[in-house]
């Protein structure tokens, strides 16, 4: 099952985010890259493979992974970092 995201997690996570989506985009892709090469790859190929802008595409699955990991972290009782 996955984790619950919090109103204040994705608050946080959005104000990140918002102040500069394309920079987030950019670092997120290299996060992703070493953490999980799997989904990254399965994120550009949906991204590639669609008739949507594959920027936006990508932004909303990197959304998606970082809300996911901080909900799972901070479930886990460890510490999170709202801004990698």
């Amino acid at each position: 099952m996955l984790p619950i995201i919090t109103e204040e997690q994705a608050s946080l996570a959005f104000a990140e985010i918002f102040q500069d989506v394309h920079a987030w985009r950019k670092k997120m892709i290299h996060y992703i890259k070493d953490e999980n090469p799997e989904i990254n790859s399965a994120i550009i190929e949906a991204a590639n493979n669609t008739d949507l802008d594959p920027k936006a595409v990508a932004l909303g699955a990197y959304m998606t992974y970082i809300l996911i990991e901080m909900a799972a972290k901070e479930e886990a009782g460890m510490d999170v970092d709202y801004t990698e």
